[in-house]
């Protein structure tokens, strides 16, 4: 047996202040590298609310707060202490209720925990840990915080704020339009509370703010994560400070460890693919997103078709008498990742749709030379570039093929409102992350008759089924993008 304590921990998370960095520098050292990074000064009490309200003059969290604001949610509390499956026992509770037991336990939970490790020590008393609180979606008008500005080319939540995941809301459980509305979140946990280790939903980024108390993080490269599997490579290790057999997991004892201790007032950026376990040292609020965009959009359809590739041999036994085997594996795979082949492709559709808008609008207002070389055409015209690599992948795989069903309707989608509030909502965000103000009060004011010319919609196809109909929907609407820009490798 191998214990935790004795792990190879090698290096520290750079942390860079937040004010001295351009967007075009986070990009280039940490999104496009994939590198962890913490940041600070990016939580200005001015525009967080959130670090005054909820948390008293003691830097404690104000649970009186909670209690009399937001006492009446629902939300899922971990048991820190016991495992189901892959991940903690959860239950649903009211935060009135989570916040008795967080008063009454933070004490004996602080007694509990190991300062070496922090990992509970399998006592009689349980650690409460609430997690994934849909707040943002629970309470639109308590505006509690905002995203900075690095972290806001968020597809992932902009396109759940107009859309489902799912495109056959058939399928969809009671409780989808809280549990899937988002990916927005908030967190309180009790010293000695914990997180296993995970890599992120959707091979996702994200980021971890926390408004009061303190986390220590333990990071793995994803170059490193097979040393963290069984020999099946199907089951991952639960808790590193556990003893982690060698003959389950031989290669547990040769990973090598980055951490940090993030403090109050920090950020913390989470990249694609790194494994982490997560433990609060003192009394903790967090606030995290995850979110994918063009950077690492690739690692999501990666794990999608890895996924897939699973789902599909789990149930290979039964092709002959299926009458729908595919449908089958789509259905699993959205069951267990969370999204299916045809939600992505519905949703790189609709970016497509929505970049592509943009892109000529930006051209035909400011002109075609100074769009092409503006910072805003630029990015629009990477993010097409990228989901045309993806959709020739996906087509070179046949990753849709049997479907029969229109994905996208161009027509039909410029009459929809919520594609309109769509593509306002990516304009403002460009705007807003390259600081050209006044385009973010341009798209704020524009219809979509202005963003789309409807005399010009022969460039655009009807209708879009396949990943060969994506392809050829960028090939034919990107005449005024440079050619070098939207070539795939």
């Amino acid at each position: 047996m191998v214990r935790g304590m004795g792990m190879n921990i090698k290096g520290e998370i750079e942390r860079v202040n937040g004010k001295e960095l351009s967007y075009s520098e986070f990009v280039e050292r940490y999104m496009e590298k994939n590198k962890p990074v913490v940041l600070t000064g990016l939580m200005d009490p001015h525009n967080w609310r959130a670090c005054t309200d909820w948390v008293t003059l003691n830097s404690q969290p104000n649970f009186q707060f909670f209690s009399t604001h937001f006492g009446a949610s629902k939300v899922q509390v971990a048991d820190c202490d016991t495992r189901e499956f892959t991940d903690q026992k959860r239950e649903e509770m009211l935060v009135s209720d989570f916040i008795a037991r967080f008063v009454h336990l933070g004490e004996a939970s602080a007694v509990q925990c190991n300062d070496e490790t922090c990992a509970s020590n399998g006592a009689s008393v349980s650690v409460p840990y609430l997690k994934d609180w849909h707040f943002v979606k629970e309470y639109p008008e308590y505006v509690a915080y905002d995203t900075p500005r690095f972290f806001c080319d968020d597809w992932l939540n902009l396109y759940l704020d107009n859309f489902r995941i799912h495109i056959d809301s058939d399928k969809e459980q009671p409780n989808e339009e809280i549990c899937c509305s988002d990916y927005r979140f908030v967190y309180m946990g009790v010293k000695g509370s914990w997180t296993p280790l995970h890599a992120d939903v959707f091979r996702s980024y994200s980021w971890s703010a926390n408004v009061c108390g303190k986390k220590r993080w333990l990071f793995l490269d994803p170059s490193q994560c097979p040393l963290i599997f069984d020999r099946n490579m199907k089951n991952c290790v639960y808790n590193i400070f556990d003893e982690v057999s060698n003959s389950k997991f031989p290669g547990f004892s040769k990973a090598i460890w980055l951490e940090c201790t993030q403090d109050a007032g920090e950020i913390i950026f989470v990249p694609s693919g790194w494994y982490h376990q997560v433990h609060n040292l003192e009394d903790t609020i967090s606030i995290n997103h995850n979110w994918f965009n063009a950077y690492n959009l690739s690692w999501v359809w990666n794990l999608l078709l890895r996924d897939y590739n699973e789902a599909k041999e789990y149930i290979e036994d039964i092709k002959d008498i299926c009458d729908d085997f595919e449908g089958l594996c789509q259905r699993n795979l959205a069951a267990n990742t969370g999204m299916n082949f045809y939600d992505f492709f519905t949703f790189m559709s609709y970016f497509t749709l929505a970049n592509l808008v943009l892109l000529r609008y930006s051209n035909r207002r400011y002109g075609s030379s100074t769009g092409s070389s503006s910072t805003i055409a630029l990015h629009l015209s990477m993010n097409l570039g990228c989901l045309r690599k993806i959709a020739s992948e996906m087509k070179q795989m046949r990753a849709l093929e049997g479907n029969h069903n229109c994905v996208v309707d161009i027509i039909k989608a410029f009459e929809d409102p919520r594609f309109s509030k769509f593509c306002m909502h990516v304009g403002r965000t460009y705007a807003m992350v390259h600081e050209h103000s006044h385009l973010a009060s341009d798209f704020e004011s524009t219809t979509m008759s202005d963003l789309v010319d409807f005399n010009d919609l022969k460039s655009y196809s009807s209708q879009i089924y396949t990943p060969e109909d994506l392809i050829k929907f960028v090939d034919n609407g990107v005449a005024e993008a440079e050619p070098s820009v939207l070539r795939v490798a």
